[in-house]
């Protein structure tokens, strides 16, 4: 039996089981996230009891069992690990709308969707709310003129803002914003139209100083390169993103180059490599040292050391934080003379990371980034003995740094699309030509000049390097804007079942870590995500949760109800249908009739009425003459004429954004409470 024999080398070969580990942790992850319902006491306390007796069979291994008894162990743990980690992070949420004074003390500062700076404060103090109910930390969007304020890392400000709980997902299985959230102590997010006011400056500390050295870098660097050069050059070195325009960035997303601005794996990997190969060569030209000391566990514990400092100068969040991690565990490997690029120090970072962000798994700069690591370790692996057993099939040595980034990119390009295309809904049909244009460039002069600049700032030289990136940053922005620019540059695609990203993760995996005839199993649930996907089926009808907003598939697309207003839950609906109109464009489509705040769809067989705006109640008797199904957006204050089958506001409030599906004698509907069940989130 194929299956006995992956068994028994998985048994033969234990010093490999550290590389399984992640998908066992993983799996036990995603089986907490994926419950309908918190687990309780019992549930735990049975998980943490199969933890211990698998802790017991691994080490007695009684009828050969022992590895699955770790992996077993591993799920277990995984599980018990998230919920922990879900408790651990509780704080309140605000459960009512709230408008009035806000205060706080500023600890990110980004920009929303919509181009607006957006803080976000601790310490938050909210008028009239007892303080054991202040959310642990506000998001707000600055509006208006807020000339008043230029923001800094630290400082305590005041404002006038409206207020609310984190909303849940715009329609059933879609991103879940509130368990984002969550993990993130983000209690509250709104807006502001108020100026916001100075309360007090930063104190001293070391986070500050960090935080005031990376605005400054950033502005200097600005300062030395102007526009979109110098904004591309300050998201690189500091990760402020802040001076870059909607143009440029919608052009790196449309070319598959967006990930040279996100300080992440590439960036580390760059900086912490070019590092330590230049000063193992250093080290090497000094014969004193060399001959005394290990250069090349100095160099990598100076990389180790220089991608910390990058981490801290970066503003530190999660996918740097990631990074560092990767990095560090390969170097640490140099460290006790093991070999850095291999599959067992991915697999530590990987645990590593799990283990300290477990809600990580579900985020796409997790995926990705070890999609790609993984991949290119496993390919290059192989190229490597290949190459030991066939010395004839050698490249010269003049084509293999060019091979080496062909390979590289469509590697990374080819592990990542899935999760790419999953979760944002588009792919860059020449992506793997942008990468091959950009990322040599991006990795042989921009980043060692970046460092070469850093090196030279105590002398009063460091301009002079940052100089001299901008050219090759002006390329790269080129080919971004030539390539996003080409006819059929950027395919929409379909969002697709839940299952399919957690098949494709366990077919990459088995893919890469067995082997000979072995491998073949992976290729199983591969082809089942694949039939899933082109199997997707998007709702025919979709309400959002306030009932402002529908949306009916039509012939040509979903139509929406209205042009303008919710407009997030719109955009979301139309990317992932796989359609890239805008809202405006989706309302124009034939699909409603009817005067404003009374429109009509017929969406096989099932008659629709959409009631909005004022006087909008008025209309239900009307409404439910006409309708098999009546949408209001309003708060209903009488009792709906018998037999009308109503969608109203207080309705929604409780099952959230809704997605009917019509079916012969009536319709089926499915609600986005249904779909994230009972879990601290959402409570």
């Amino acid at each position: 039996m194929l299956v006995q024999k992956i068994l028994t080398r998985i048994e033969e070969e234990r010093g490999r089981l550290l590389n399984w580990a992640p998908l066992c942790l993983g799996l036990g992850i995603g089986l907490y996230f994926a419950s309908p319902q918190e687990l309780g006491p019992t549930a735990y306390g049975l998980l943490i009891a199969t933890v211990v007796v698998a802790l017991v069979l691994a080490w007695l291994r009684p009828w050969g069992i022992g590895p699955l008894a770790v992996a077993l162990g591993l799920v277990a743990f995984g599980t018990c690990w998230a919920g922990a980690r879900a408790h651990w992070v509780a704080a309140p949420v605000l459960d009512f709308r709230y408008y009035g004074p806000v205060e706080g003390r500023i600890v990110t500062i980004d920009r929303s969707q919509s181009d607006a700076v957006r803080l976000t404060l601790d310490h938050v103090r909210l008028d009239d709310v007892a303080p054991w109910k202040h959310p642990r930390r506000v998001r707000v969007s600055l509006h208006g003129n807020q000339a008043f304020l230029t923001p800094e890392i630290g400082q305590r400000v005041a404002l006038t803002a409206h207020l609310s709980g984190p909303n849940g997902p715009v329609e059933p299985g879609g991103f879940d914003f509130q368990r984002m959230a969550w993990f993130r102590d983000i209690g509250a997010v709104g807006y502001t139209r108020v100026p916001a006011l100075l309360l007090a400056k930063p104190k001293r500390g070391v986070v500050l100083a960090v935080t005031r050295m990376r605005q400054d870098i950033s502005a200097w660097v600005r300062s030395v390169l102007p526009g979109e050069t110098g904004a591309f050059a300050a998201a690189i070195t500091t990760g402020d993103r802040s001076a870059m325009s909607q143009t440029t960035l919608q052009a790196l997303r449309g070319s598959n180059l967006a990930h040279l601005l996100a300080i992440s794996g590439l960036h580390m990997g760059l900086l912490t490599g070019f590092v330590f190969q230049a000063l193992r060569i250093m080290f090497g030209l000094w014969p004193w040292l060399a001959l005394r000391y290990p250069v090349k566990k100095l160099a990598a514990v100076v990389a180790i050391a220089s991608g910390a400092f990058y981490l801290a100068l970066s503003g530190g969040n999660i996918a740097t934080e990631r990074a560092f991690i990767m990095v560090a565990t390969m170097f640490v490997a140099i460290l006790f003379d093991r070999r850095a690029l291999t599959l067992r120090a991915v697999a530590m970072a990987a645990i590593i990371v799990l283990v300290l962000h477990p809600e990580a798994l579900t985020e796409p700069g997790f995926q990705m980034s070890f999609a790609a690591t993984t991949a290119l370790v496993a390919v290059f692996g192989w190229l490597r003995d290949r190459a030991k057993s066939d010395t004839a099939r050698r490249a010269p040595k003049w084509a293999r740094p060019i091979l080496a980034v062909v390979i590289s990119s469509a590697v990374a390009g080819l592990a990542t699309a899935p999760f790419g295309a999953a979760h944002f809904n588009q792919v860059s049909h020449f992506g793997l030509v942008a990468n091959l244009l950009s990322v040599p460039v991006m990795g042989a002069l921009i980043m060692p000049l970046a460092v070469l600049s850093a090196v030279l700032a105590p002398l009063g030289l460091g301009w002079v390097p940052v100089k001299a990136m901008g050219p090759p940053i002006d390329w790269i922005i080129w080919v971004a804007g030539l390539v996003a620019g080409l006819d059929g540059a950027i395919g929409q695609v379909v969002a697709p079942p839940d299952a399919v990203l957690p098949c494709v993760a366990v077919g990459g995996i088995l893919v890469t870590l067995l082997v000979g005839k072995e491998r073949l199993v992976g290729l199983v649930p591969l082809g089942l995500a694949l039939v899933l996907w082109m199997q997707a089926e998007r709702p025919p009808l979709l309400v959002s949760a306030s009932g402002g907003l529908v949306g009916v598939m039509t012939k040509s697309g979903r139509a929406l109800s209205k042009p303008k207003g919710e407009g997030f839950a719109a955009r979301s609906w139309l990317e992932n249908d796989g359609d890239a109109a805008d809202q405006d464009a989706a309302s124009a489509r034939p699909g409603f009739d009817g005067e404003k705040g009374f429109l009509r769809a017929d969406l096989d067989g099932l008659r629709l009425v959409h009631l909005s705006g004022r006087g909008a109640e008025a209309q239900l008797p009307r409404a439910c003459a006409q309708a098999d199904l009546v949408i209001l957006s309003a708060w209903r204050k009488a009792d709906a004429p018998a037999g009308c089958v109503l969608l109203d506001r207080a309705g929604l409030a409780k099952t959230g954004a809704v997605a009917l599906w019509p079916e012969p004698g009536g319709f089926r509907v499915e609600t986005t409470v249904s779909r994230t069940g009972d879990r601290l989130w959402t409570r």
